[in-house]
């Protein structure tokens, strides 16, 4: 972009009342205000999660509906755009504002340029390691899933280049989609010094454990455990057959003897590396004491300050370091007389302008994107909209693809699974094969058509939405609301399981409960599914439009949730 056409959108920006830095806010002194923080106590740890194997600087829009329900109600991290600023004293028009939030996102974006990627990322780490001598590196999982050269690579891309990042420790979720082969190959073979934690794996026959269930390590004298938590849901939200002869769970009773047994062994520290989710974590830490801190993932939530969470053995802090390598979490411990005394945490984020490349990570990146850089790089057709997916409900990228089913196989109905991950592309932009694998780069790809009565479309509805809005967190077992096209419906997120769903229409007329519909939809969990991969007929609909234009969200009618900070 020319120099004149960025002060161009800028003005334009402050027009329409939008407040940006200035863009000299994005010199040197900046970057020393936002990234200096200074060491604290005498045990670091950093964290991230949900990198979904972006490698590259993107953008990435934060949610505007995000409803919590229960007690979870206008609580973080059910909390967005304006709401959020309040709750955290974040001032609007910032650069942490655009990082953490929704708002003016395009201009923001253009203003503020992209944000993580590896390379920054590995500049960000080198710094504070180097003001924090000891300090662990923790990955969250969902590391080696979400792009298409992590998909082509089964994760061997990720796996190399969190290595070279010093990663210590790590923990799982969609890394099981590539099967129990694969998985236990990475860990024995290729992971070199990275430990795999996850204490809540074991197999389907007696129980056995999988993987290392924890570590510790001494920290300036303070011995450090940390406990692993791979997603307990995975044989649940993704297909059973990948993982056959392992079983999940949250398992607590097993966790608390780890962290007892951890205790006895001298631990002054316990931390649960964890990707149970945000909601979950906070609940878990009400019934698992002493567990000083939850580091957690899953959720994509970042949240710019922990939540402290009072049990029966004191208190543990409840930390989610968002997505995309967009954030990083400092966590400064303060350890006397064998426990915590008081703490410090910062969750930065990773501004690409602002942290310059490291010449390291920025030649592996290169070095393993080279073979695919011309398939990756294809143009598609160019948006005259912004295209993002993340929210409860629904997102352009997401809208695009139902279209895109209901056109190409020529279908009444079409349901999107609702994934977290996937990156944004802004107003004007290429939509490249590899935004639309960064929608759709999984294991499971197949794109179906099927039969459906209208009852039964609306007991998947029904069955999806108890998923996000059943008010126990230990309930929860999915992503986001599953995106619909082609007919529309009213959701009461706080109703019983059976009742959110409710005055479902095609072509405005009601949905008939005998009457049978066709229905498309993709990523199957069922073993044997058949039909061609998601990316191909996305593909084929974007060419033929060549130009597309802004996505207009199918969304629910929304019921009684009125004034909930989630919903902006």
């Amino acid at each position: 972009m020319q120099r004149r056409e960025f002060l161009r959108l800028l003005a334009a920006g402050a027009a329409a009342g939008l407040a940006l830095d200035a863009p000299e806010a994005l010199a040197q002194g900046a970057t020393d205000a936002l990234y200096r923080v200074p060491r604290f106590g005498n045990v670091s740890l950093l964290h991230f999660t949900d990198c979904h194997a972006q490698l590259l600087p993107i953008h990435f829009r934060e949610p505007s509906v995000n409803i919590g329900v229960g007690a979870a109600a206008g609580q973080p991290p059910h909390l967005v755009g304006e709401h959020l600023l309040k709750a955290f004293g974040i001032k609007p028009g910032t650069r942490e504002a655009h990082a953490f939030t929704f708002l003016d996102f395009e201009r923001a974006a253009l203003a503020y340029g992209k944000i993580g990627g590896f390379a920054h990322l590995a500049t960000l780490v080198k710094r504070l390691r180097a003001e924090r001598p000891g300090a662990l590196l923790l990955d969250g999982g969902d590391t080696w899933q979400g792009s298409g050269l992590a998909l082509w690579t089964k994760g061997a891309d990720m796996i190399e280049a969190c290595r070279l990042l010093g990663v210590d420790l790590m923990t799982a979720h969609w890394e099981f989609t590539y099967g129990e082969k694969r998985v236990k190959e990475a860990v024995e073979k290729e992971l070199g010094k990275i430990e795999f934690l996850a204490q809540n794996v074991k197999t389907t026959d007696f129980g056995d454990p999988v993987f290392k269930a924890s570590t510790t390590r001494t920290i300036n004298g303070v011995p450090v455990a940390v406990i692993g938590q791979a997603f307990p849901y995975t044989p649940i939200a993704n297909p059973r057959h990948f993982i056959p002869e392992w079983t999940m769970g949250i398992q607590e009773e097993a966790l608390q003897k780890h962290v007892d047994a951890a205790r006895a062994k001298g631990a002054q520290v316990v931390v649960l590396l964890s990707h149970n989710g945000m909601d979950v974590d906070l609940k878990l830490a009400t019934r698992v004491r002493g567990i000083d801190a939850i580091l957690g993932g899953h959720t994509h939530d970042g949240v710019p300050q922990p939540t402290l969470v009072r049990n029966a053995g004191g208190q543990t802090l409840v930390a989610n370091s968002g997505s995309n390598t967009k954030f990083l979490s400092v966590l400064d411990l303060d350890v006397k007389g064998g426990k915590v005394a008081d703490f410090r945490y910062r969750l930065l984020p990773v501004f690409a302008n602002l942290l310059p490349a490291d010449a390291e990570m920025d030649a592996l990146i290169r070095r393993v994107r080279a073979p695919h850089a011309a398939r990756l790089g294809e143009k598609l057709a160019t948006t005259e909209g912004l295209l993002y997916r993340r929210g409860n409900f629904n997102g352009t990228f997401d809208q695009l693809i139902l279209d895109a089913m209901l056109e190409v196989k020529g279908a009444e109905i079409a349901f999107s699974p609702g994934f977290r991950w996937g990156t944004t592309v802004l107003p004007g932009g290429a939509i490249t094969l590899e935004h639309v694998l960064d929608q759709t780069a999984i294991t499971y790809p197949q794109c179906t058509v099927n039969d459906l009565s209208g009852e039964r479309v609306k007991e998947v509805l029904e069955d999806v939405c108890d998923n996000l809005f059943n008010p126990d967190p230990y309930l929860q077992q999915g992503g986001d609301m599953v995106r619909v096209g082609g007919m529309t419906f009213t959701c009461t997120p706080a109703a019983k399981m059976g009742g959110r769903i409710s005055d479902m229409r095609l072509g405005g007329k009601p949905l008939e409960p005998g009457r049978i519909y066709k229905v498309a939809g993709w990523a199957p969990v069922a073993e044997g599914a058949q039909g061609e991969p998601i990316w191909d007929v996305v593909v084929r609909y974007l060419k033929d439009k060549k130009v597309v234009a802004p996505r207009k969200l199918n969304l629910p009618r929304l019921e009684g949730v009125a004034g909930n900070p989630g919903l902006a």
